[in-house]
């Protein structure tokens, strides 16, 4: 270990130390932290965050387990608008996924619908195919 390399510092002196240097931590009390990949959904719950700021930068530190899931799927992060079931047309496509794509893409939903159809429901690659 290097001498004075902070191995027996106690946390009040680091913190005094970073202040000195114009760097700020933060605790935040986060309750789900979502990343979002081109391919799936890296869901935190119960994790711990960090902010960091220095230089004008903020960096968050995420401590946790993910749960992976595909995008699209539901999950406690999606908005419930009290309907108990989604509408859907004649070719199965929910109206909700219509109008998601649509508005990603920005093109129509009679266009988005269409991509859905293409793609057999992929949100993703129906979104991919019009942008």
């Amino acid at each position: 270990m290097l001498p004075g390399g902070g191995g027996g510092m106690n946390d009040r002196k680091m913190q005094q130390m970073m202040k000195q240097m114009g760097i700020d931590m933060q605790e935040l009390d986060a309750q789900e932290v979502i990343i979002r990949t081109p391919d799936e959904e890296l869901v935190f719950t119960d994790a711990d965050v960090q902010r960091m700021d220095a230089q004008g930068q903020q960096t968050y530190t995420i401590v946790g387990e993910p749960e992976s899931r595909a995008l699209g799927e539901g999950g406690a992060s999606e908005v419930d608008d009290g309907d108990a079931e989604e509408s859907s047309d004649d070719s199965g496509v929910e109206e909700g996924d219509v109008e998601i794509v649509a508005q990603r893409a920005g093109v129509s939903e009679d266009e988005a619908r269409e991509a859905l159809e293409e793609t057999d429901g992929d949100l993703a690659a129906a979104i991919s195919r019009l942008s």
